[in-house]
């Protein structure tokens, strides 16, 4: 016969499949493989094989033994202890011991989805009282009898697998749960930061002053718009604008990013899981405590209680810090800690930094740009003694600030359409405008507690032209 290439999948990975509850055997012996092996012989095939003594070998089997086991309970178990590479007395004895080098995690979980149950400790004791033999089980049954003589195996079992997994857990949950508390305590004490977010409150009720009313808060999200929100000649957003007011008016509050930290980690956080599992390891620690109370002459429980009580206490007091300090900071900044998880709060904050010092880079690039076209400007024509060393974009502004002033000239030519006084009045109120901002011609909005007191500002009349 040919080889039917498939990818074979070896006893440990069937575990739990579907193929754990498949009979091929049964299969063959239902069939007429003859017609088969006709079809499908290879030409260099030699004389064809005996059907019936096939099947006859796919019947035959050990002799036939008592069973404790449901069949393909039985089979999963075999394959888990070949995976242990022990006896059956080795395995129970670690077991009873506590013995976690003898035991590997992995096997450990995989022994303790056979637990004996209810029928089949009745099964094992009608066999015990008939006082049968034991060479009539199979090795299965044989395990399953010593594993059920265990004093309190469940429990011992799911110790052993909670010492051999608290250190990992521990490690795994402490840098967590210290992100969530330095990034929220940072969050919520940045002076820095909320003088940055009163700045864009105040630009917020400024734009929308005369359309939609004063705001007292915004939500987080709302940082996103500054990047959607274009100037009229679309060439900045409203957070390049903020951006540059800070760097020019406010240039304490440049670098208040710096006064935050860990936000990048304490956004990865599943705080719930994380609590969850905090409160697992605790249920652990508690059954451990339990069984060395019972058993007080163990030294593996005695020796990991006192190393690791102190971790789990620390572990708790983090936990519940971690818990109120999110919680604190997020309602600090107008947000539920019900709808924002930590995956959804931090990550708001981090989009806003990255925003904002790309901002920056703008902003420094675009100077640098006005200097050398300035510069450009000022240098004496016609030199031929020094190379004319320009970078294009310097030749695009030269060229297009040259073509401006030509249609000016020839629109100055035609139609003049400012005529300025000899007394330089245009300049005079341009001048006036800047050093006056200008009111709306309604009532100016004070802040909160103002309003509160039913206090009224004098509104400040348009400037008329």
């Amino acid at each position: 016969m040919p080889i039917f290439n498939w990818v074979a999948l070896k006893p440990s990975q069937i575990d739990g499949t579907v193929f754990t509850e498949l009979n091929d055997e049964k299969v063959l012996q239902e069939l007429d493989m003859s017609d088969f092996e006709e079809q499908f012989k290879t030409k260099a095939q030699g004389p064809g094989l005996d059907i019936s003594a096939l099947k006859v070998k796919a019947t035959q089997k050990a002799p036939s033994k008592v069973t404790l086991m449901e069949s393909n309970r039985a089979k999963n178990l075999a394959i888990t202890l070949r995976k242990g590479g022990r006896s059956i007395q080795d395995i129970c004895t670690a077991i009873e011991t506590y013995d976690q080098q003898a035991l590997s995690l992995d096997f450990l979980e995989l022994l303790l989805r056979f637990l004996p149950t209810e029928y089949e400790r009745m099964l094992i004791g009608k066999f015990e009282r008939e006082q049968q033999p034991p060479e009539e089980l199979s090795d299965e049954d044989q395990f399953m009898i010593r594993f059920s003589k265990i004093p309190r195996l469940a429990e011992r079992m799911n110790v052993m697998i909670f010492l051999g997994n608290f250190n990992d857990t521990a490690q795994l949950l402490m840098p967590q749960l210290n992100a969530i508390i330095a990034a929220s305590m940072s969050l919520k004490s940045s002076s820095k930061l909320r003088n940055i977010l009163e700045i864009v409150l105040a630009f917020g009720n400024y734009m929308n002053s005369s359309k939609r009313g004063a705001a007292y808060g915004f939500r987080l999200q709302s940082l996103d718009a500054l990047l959607e929100m274009k100037s009229t000649d679309r060439k900045q957003t409203l957070l390049h604008y903020l951006v540059r007011v800070i760097m020019e008016k406010y240039p304490e509050l440049t670098g208040f990013h710096t006064e935050l930290h860990f936000l990048d980690k304490a956004g990865t956080v599943s705080l719930d899981s994380v609590l969850q599992d905090v409160r697992s390891l605790q249920q652990g620690m508690e059954l451990t405590r339990k069984e060395f109370m019972r058993q007080d002459d163990s030294p593996v429980l005695k020796d990991f209680l006192k190393v690791n009580l102190e971790v789990m206490e620390k572990l708790q007091a983090d936990s519940k810090t971690a818990k109120e300090a999110y919680e604190s900071a997020v309602e600090y900044f107008g947000e539920n800690p019900k709808t924002s998880p930590p995956t959804t709060f931090f990550p708001m904050f981090l989009r806003f930094i990255r925003a904002y010092k790309k901002a920056e880079q703008d902003i420094e690039l675009w100077k640098k740009q006005e200097a050398a076209a300035k510069e450009a400007e000022s240098s004496p024509p016609g030199s031929e003694d020094q190379p004319e060393v320009k970078l294009p974009i310097q030749k695009a502004k030269r060229q297009q600030m040259d073509m401006i002033a030509e249609l000016k000239k020839k629109q100055m030519v035609k139609e003049p359409l400012i005529y300025e006084g000899k007394d330089g009045a245009i300049e005079d109120i341009i001048s006036d405008l800047r050093n006056n901002p200008y009111r709306r011609a309604d009532k100016g909005r004070g802040s909160a507690k103002k309003r509160a007191a039913g206090q009224n500002q004098q509104a400040t009349p348009d400037i008329s032209l």
